[in-house]
């Protein structure tokens, strides 16, 4: 399987989410620059962590306009996996390709340290590695990842089983607890944690490989079908 790490300007978790890809899964991976107008080649996509642009507008709002998420959305609506973490999480949400948006957090200050995930539905590309309720520790990073979304679209997020993780504690206010969503085809999740940073013992705990190794899984499992 072959992933591209989509890089913007601001990006700093691009190496981690590599690092993930290609020594720990051994799959084949590339950075690829915010400019790009050509994603056909890649299997999956994965948008990483960071201070796109700066964050100078409002988190994700400015690479939301490259070039190259012409064609995130393209395969998107092609059914190739697309992962946001964090400003990733972001850029998704301001794309339109997940519904809500990010505000600061309550505490108004930027929270960094370990937190525990429930995993709410296991039935999804990211998540088929892991039990249904199960708890894992993934860090966070992150200054505005209080996630708000009205009403209506949190109903719709429940009908149809889109919030894939909810904090076992709430770090940051967000709205139900709520970690990381999907969208209705199944295919693109965002999420605040940063599961790149938890595939190692080494660095802490290995957590988060198992979202990794159900992508491949799926994938593999798709190519043989």
């Amino acid at each position: 399987m072959k992933f591209a790490v989509i890089v913007f300007p601001g990006s700093n978790c691009d190496v981690d989410m590599y690092h993930a890809i290609k020594d720990e899964l051994g799959e084949e991976v590339e950075y690829v620059w915010h400019d790009t107008d050509n994603l056909d080649e890649y299997d999956g996509i994965l948008l990483p962590g960071g201070f796109s642009y700066g964050d100078y507008l409002r988190t994700g709002a400015i690479a939301r306009f490259s070039k190259v998420m012409q064609e995130v959305v393209k395969a998107a609506n092609a059914g190739k996996p697309v992962l946001g973490v964090c400003n990733g999480f972001q850029i998704l949400l301001e794309s339109g390709l997940l519904p809500g948006a990010m505000r600061r957090n309550e505490s108004l200050k930027f929270i960094c340290r370990p937190t525990n995930l429930k995993v709410e539905n296991n039935e999804t590309i990211f998540t088929s590695e892991y039990k249904n309720g199960e708890v894992i520790t993934v860090p966070i990073a992150h200054g505005e990842g209080n996630y708000y979304c009205d009403v209506e679209t949190l109903q719709t997020l429940k009908a149809n089983n889109q919030i894939v993780f909810t904090y076992e504690n709430n770090p940051n206010g967000s709205l139900e607890d709520i970690a990381g969503i999907i969208n209705e085809k199944g295919n693109v999740l965002g999420m605040m944690p940063h599961p790149e940073r938890a595939v190692d013992e080494l660095l802490g705990g290995a957590d988060g490989l198992k979202l990794f190794r159900s992508i491949v899984k799926t994938f593999r499992n798709a190519v043989v079908v």
